[in-house]
């Protein structure tokens, strides 16, 4: 048998390619979760349930994939799940949107940001966002060709509205928010709003609200949602996810509601990005939304989980600070160790068994504060057993 020239040819070299993201490179979820793979650790790292999402969801599902909805949906998305949507924005919030013009789905949150971002976004454009910040943020304003102005917030994890007033400029395009907030756990209350409001409307500009884990807020509190400012629900993009509220992250299914002129150029986008999002999950979880308790009751859920892991950590060194809302907790370990949080966060699986998160990876620059993430959207017994192993330091 002879071998072809092609097959046994050195391959030629590539077009030489600049980099748009030459600051990106292995995250450090993937690098932590492959760290508590071949440690055997439990891994509180990377934010996703290792338990089951409801039975009659799954139920929805098979049975709209066996009745046939296979094919294309809309490019909005299905109108059932829109509408469930709308009814849901209403009774939660107060809020109207019409779920044919103002409503988009969307395959997962990282991709309606993306998306209202390149509605907006015109190359030097300015995009205020608030760190630590999720790791989607930074990349996605880059890639649009905009400029990310950073503002940090406090040392307690709030806002500081006077610095972002202050950074405002001629080319600042919008301001980014994410509350509940990945990581810190701090929320955005109504004063916080009422300030973003009025900066944005001052300035004229645009708000993409992250809200997520809007159904994860604690202690009483209320999510104080975008859409509930009249004059905040005018100019923002709210997104939310059907993979974080009903515990099936990988399915990548979400939402963006927003008013309809800017909806009409969230979805020229996303036609051309995405287009549409699998059928028989839409219609599955369509018809899982009729019953609101999932939702309404997440909330309590996660509090009691929260509760668990927190007490069970009190009789550590650890100090640990507010969780008001998400399925994340911030711990300080300065009086467990010196190291920097990357060396600790890597000690911690390699020695302890635990698997955490260093704050610093949610900086472009990273700021040390001697804290780590731990995720408790576990199961019971997994955070017995993390903590079983945590109870040693």
């Amino acid at each position: 048998m002879t071998t072809s020239p092609a097959s046994s040819a050195p391959r030629p070299a590539s077009p030489p390619l600049v980099s748009k993201l030459p600051r990106v490179g292995t995250t450090i979820f993937t690098v932590m979760s492959a760290l508590a793979t071949e440690h055997r650790s439990v891994n509180l790292g990377q934010g996703f349930p290792d338990f089951d999402c409801d039975p009659r969801l799954l139920d929805a599902v098979n049975d709209a994939m066996r009745q046939g909805h296979n094919q294309y949906p809309p490019m909005a998305g299905v109108p059932a799940l829109r509408q469930a949507v709308a009814a849901k924005i209403e009774r939660i919030h107060g809020a109207r949107y019409d779920a044919d013009s103002e409503i988009t789905i969307t395959a997962g949150a990282t991709q309606a940001i993306f998306t209202a971002l390149l509605a907006i976004v015109r190359p030097g454009d300015e995009v205020i966002v608030i760190e630590p910040v999720y790791d989607s943020y930074l990349p996605n304003i880059a890639l649009t060709g905009g400029v990310a102005v950073k503002v940090p917030m406090t040392d307690d994890f709030r806002v500081p509205w006077d610095r972002v007033r202050a950074v405002v400029g001629p080319r600042t395009r919008a301001i980014m928010v994410n509350s509940p907030h990945n990581p810190s756990g701090t929320i955005l209350r109504d004063d916080d709003m009422r300030q973003l409001q009025d900066i944005a409307v001052r300035h004229d500009l645009f708000v993409i609200s992250d809200e997520v884990y809007e159904h994860m807020v604690f202690d009483g509190e209320a999510h104080q949602s975008a859409c509930r400012y009249p004059a905040l629900a005018a100019r923002s993009f709210l997104i939310s996810s059907f993979g974080k509220t009903f515990h099936v992250t990988g399915w990548k299914v979400a939402y963006c509601a927003a008013p309809a002129p800017m909806t009409v150029e969230f979805r020229k986008v996303h036609q051309f990005n995405v287009f549409t999002v699998n059928t028989p999950m839409q219609v599955g979880l369509a018809r899982f939304m009729d019953d609101p308790e999932p939702y309404l009751g997440l909330s309590a859920f996660y509090q009691r989980k929260r509760d668990l892991f927190r007490d069970g950590l009190a009789s550590t060194r650890f100090r640990l600070l507010p969780c008001e809302g998400t399925y994340f907790q911030l711990a300080d370990y300065s009086a467990i160790s010196d190291q920097d949080e990357s060396g600790f966060a890597k000690w911690l699986t390699t020695e302890i068994g635990v698997t955490a998160i260093p704050l610093s990876a949610f900086y472009e620059d990273p700021v040390d504060r001697r804290i780590v993430r731990f995720c408790f959207a576990k199961k019971d017994d997994t955070l017995r057993g993390a903590l079983d192993r945590l109870a040693r330091l």
